[in-house]
């Protein structure tokens, strides 16, 4: 069953909306604009309920279906990110340094196409939960969500969301049962030395060259430390240190990532890094902190939900264009604290050969938006169908 005929019928008004909110970006919580702007149009679609304010600008609507039944949670992410764009279109980003650069956009349009046929239609039992959620990005609003009660407030029993997918098959679906995508954490250190002349060396205590043997020292935590069948990333991405080529600094500063899926694993590069830390500082006669932040747990994948939402995708998509065992990947995404609070699966739309998420020239594939609205109103009205349908 390919895109569901009421869907395409208004799929214009879908890409319009999505323009629309690609030329507004907001960033983590601070998305009045945004959630402004799906609240009215889910006012005109006459949806029954709308909750707004929810982890600041986040909105929980509710749609009633036919007769007594759980409630399904459907989620969007809705927030931009700190990204000059660089795309030229004509509906570019009007919000200086700012942009839809991972297509949040186009997930909160998928979410509202399929509001507003589940709300004409309402073929389906119980109710509907739309989560429409900021700060995925930075910031962890699903985890504001779930611990303001939006789980036990909408009684919501399961909870499912899409992500698009540049480079995959444009309309194709891919998941997994299990852990798909990872566990993230950050780490900054900052060192202390005593600066001087860059002629006279002798006099200082170099933090430029203690940062690069704490660099080199924490890529051995990879190499050295883990069972190399476990899953493991540990990235530096930032050294800062220095201001002219005749002056030895005071002070250089080291930031980067960690990704994982199994807390033990995660546990012993905290570990590790201390004692990394610790020892290239002594070593070098400089002084070192580790800050050492937890982030985004692992997104796992509930089996029984993902395989139910697989077979969803079949029916939208065709078998050749669904993989429904896709394996892991290392990046990370909030929803992960939903899937902790109630079963269901996290799934990719394919959009078809573009730029990469969080690249200046990405744009969200607008033919892509009927599918995924299609996926979450096929999956509510085969989750919960009428009684005797």
């Amino acid at each position: 069953m390919p895109v569901v005929n009421r869907i395409a019928e208004f799929s214009a008004d879908m890409t319009e909306w999505r323009q629309h909110l690609h030329t507004i970006p907001e960033l983590s919580f601070d998305c009045p604009k945004t959630a402004a702007f799906i609240a009215a149009r889910l006012r005109e679609m006459g949806v029954d309920e709308i909750h707004e304010g929810i982890a600041q600008t986040g909105i929980v609507a509710i749609i009633n279906g036919q007769g007594d039944g759980p409630t399904i949670g459907l989620r969007a992410d809705f927030d931009g990110l700190p990204i000059i764009e660089a795309t030229g279109l004509d509906y570019a980003s009007t919000h200086a340094g700012k942009m839809h650069a991972c297509g949040h956009d186009g997930h909160t349009v998928m979410l509202l196409g399929a509001a507003r046929y589940l709300a004409e239609t309402r073929n389906f039992s119980g109710r509907v939960a739309l989560i429409f959620q900021p700060a995925e990005e930075n910031g962890g609003g699903a985890e504001v969500m779930v611990n303001e009660g939006i789980m036990e407030r909408f009684h919501i029993g399961s909870v499912y969301g899409i992500h698009n997918a540049p480079g995959f098959v444009q309309g194709g679906f891919y998941t997994t049962p299990g852990a798909i995508m990872a566990a993230v954490d950050t780490f900054h250190i900052d060192i202390k030395g005593v600066g001087g002349h860059g002629a006279m060396p002798h006099e200082t205590r170099d933090p430029v060259i203690a940062a690069c043997g704490v660099a080199q020292a924490i890529q051995t935590i990879v190499s050295r430390n883990h069972y190399a069948l476990d899953d493991l990333v540990v990235s530096v991405t930032q050294i800062h240190t220095g201001t002219v080529d005749n002056v030895i600094p005071d002070s250089a500063y080291i930031n980067g990532t960690v990704r994982t899926f199994d807390p033990n694993v995660q546990d012993m590069v905290e570990r590790r890094l201390g004692e990394i830390v610790a020892g290239q500082a002594a070593s070098y006669g400089v002084t070192a902190e580790l800050r050492y932040e937890r982030g985004y747990p692992a997104t796992i994948n509930h089996a029984k939900e993902a395989a139910h939402a697989a077979e969803i995708a079949i029916e939208i998509s065709g078998d050749d264009n669904v993989n429904a065992d896709a394996g892991r990947e290392m990046g990370a995404e909030d929803f992960a604290y939903m899937l902790q609070q109630r079963p269901g699966a996290y799934l990719f739309l394919g959009q078809g050969e573009s730029a990469g998420l969080h690249h200046p020239e990405y744009n969200f594939n607008d033919a892509v938006a009927p599918v995924g609205a299609s996926f979450f109103a096929r999956l509510v009205e085969r989750s919960q169908p009428v009684s005797g349908a």
